[in-house]
C-alpha cells in the first residue's frame, strides 16, 4: 500500500537570503513652495477692540516665481509680508518657507532665516544713510556670515549697473538707484525669497522699468521667489502671476 508523504517528511527547502530584501524605493522629493500660507489668521487686539488682518489666508508661491500681490489698503498685504519675513507671528494657521514652519524655528534659526534666506525691499529707506552703496551691500553680507564681502558687493552692484556708483551714499543716488542697491544686496547673499513692498511707488516710469528688470533678474539668475506688493497695474502686469487679496484672504 502506497503512503502519501506529509509536509513534515519533505526535506527542508533552503531559502535564498536575498529574497528577504527588496531594493529600497528611491525617496520621493517633496516639492516645497518658497512661501506657503495655510489657513492663516492674524488678529490685532487693543483693549477690547479686535482687528482681523488675515482671515484664513491660503497661498503658495513657487521657487523662481515672481508674483504680484494687489488689493485695497487694509486688505492684509503688509501683514502678509511681515509674517513671511518672520517679523510677526500668525494668530492661527501656519506660514512655511521651503518646507520649514516659521513658528517652529527658535530665535537662532529665525535670525539665520532673516539674514540669509529672506530679503525685504521697501518703498524707500532700505539703506544705511551714512554708508556708501558698496558698504551697504557688504554690511548685509557680513551679517549673513559671507566671506569676501567687499568684493562680492562690488560684483553685485556692477551686475545691476551700479559699478561706477558704488562709492556714493544713498543721498547721492536717485530713487531707482537706491532700490537697485537693495536688490543687489538680495542677489549678493542669494536670498531664496525676496519681499518687495511697493518697490516702485516713488519712481517715475523709466526707473520703474529698471527696477522691475532687476527683480526679474533675481528670479531668472538666482532662482529667487519674488513677491511684489503693488497698486500699479504696470508692475502687476510684469509679474508671472497676480494674486488679489481682499478682507484678509485671497479673492476668488
Amino acid at each position: 500500500m502506497e503512503l502519501s508523504s506529509s509536509a513534515e517528511d519533505e526535506p527542508a527547502r533552503l531559502l535564498d537570503p536575498e529574497s528577504f530584501y527588496a531594493e529600497p524605493e528611491s525617496p520621493t522629493e517633496i516639492d516645497w513652495g518658497a512661501l506657503e500660507f495655510h489657513d492663516v489668521f492674524k488678529i490685532y487686539r487693543s483693549g477690547s477692540a479686535e482687528t482681523v488682518a488675515l482671515r484664513g489666508l491660503d497661498l503658495r508661491i513657487e521657487q523662481g516665481e515672481m508674483v504680484a500681490v494687489i488689493g485695497p489698503s487694509g486688505s492684509g498685504k503688509s501683514t502678509m509680508l511681515a509674517l513671511a519675513a518672520a517679523l510677526d507671528t500668525p494668530s492661527a494657521g501656519d506660514v512655511r518657507s521651503l518646507g520649514r514652519s516659521l513658528a517652529q524655528l527658535d530665535e537662532s534659526d529665525l535670525a539665520d532665516y532673516r539674514a540669509r534666506q529672506v530679503a525685504i525691499v521697501f518703498q524707500g529707506d532700505n539703506l544705511w544713510p551714512a554708508l556708501s552703496a558698496r558698504e551697504n551691500v557688504a554690511t548685509t553680507l557680513r551679517m549673513a556670515g559671507h566671506g569676501g564681502a567687499e568684493q562680492a558687493a562690488s560684483q553685485a552692484l556692477a551686475t545691476f549697473g551700479l559699478g561706477k556708483r558704488e562709492h556714493l551714499r544713498p543721498a547721492e543716488l536717485s530713487g531707482g538707484e537706491q532700490q537697485r542697491v537693495a536688490i543687489a544686496a538680495a542677489a549678493a547673499r542669494e536670498a531664496r525669497l525676496v519681499l518687495a513692498d511697493e518697490p516702485t511707488g516713488e519712481l517715475d516710469e523709466a526707473n520703474e522699468s529698471i527696477v522691475l528688470e532687476s527683480l526679474r533678474e533675481l528670479r531668472d539668475e538666482h532662482g529667487s521667489a519674488v513677491v511684489v506688493v503693488t497698486h500699479a497695474e504696470r508692475v502687476a502686469g510684469a509679474c508671472d502671476r497676480v494674486v488679489a487679496i481682499r478682507d484678509g484672504r485671497v479673492e476668488q
